[in-house]
């Protein structure tokens, strides 16, 4: 499965894009669509970027970020269901998403409602829980949860 235009539109919405280097919520050098590696170097201050390669960036950090989620072989999955978990995993990595349960719930029922709860508690950077974790979070699981 490929990430439809639905789970690339809510990833640009928020990762937002910025082509030169900053700081992110979790104290990371991170650039484009929220980039730490280019090339599999870590972006570093000071870097810059051009549009083109921001998207070109996000497009091939999204063919990896598949490749996971399709490791995981969860039978059934719709659409929307992929693209919530490729934002998802996009957005936390995938450590952080093999080290839950989440990948087990939904193996067991795609379409339990306890997926909410484990959905939810990765809305912490830095042991603080922010508000746009918790809005993003929110619309992973408005988009993985439509019908």
């Amino acid at each position: 499965m490929k990430t439809s235009i639905n789970g690339l539109n809510l990833i640009k919405q928020f990762e937002g894009c910025k082509l030169t280097s900053y700081l992110c919520p979790a104290q990371k050098w991170t650039i484009g669509y929220g980039n730490t590696f280019i090339n599999g170097k870590p972006v570093t201050e000071g870097m810059k970027i051009t549009q083109a390669q921001a998207d070109n960036l996000l497009i091939k950090s999204l063919a990896e970020y598949e490749t996971q989620i399709d490791y995981y072989r969860f039978s059934g999955i719709q659409q929307n269901q992929f693209d919530a978990l490729v934002s998802l995993i996009y957005n936390i990595g995938a450590g952080a998403l093999k080290r839950s349960n989440l990948p087990n719930m939904i193996r067991v029922n795609p379409y339990s409602i306890n997926i909410n709860t484990e959905w939810e508690r990765f809305v912490y950077a830095k042991g603080m829980k922010l508000p746009g974790l918790v809005r993003r979070r929110k619309a992973e699981l408005e988009l993985y949860f439509k019908k």
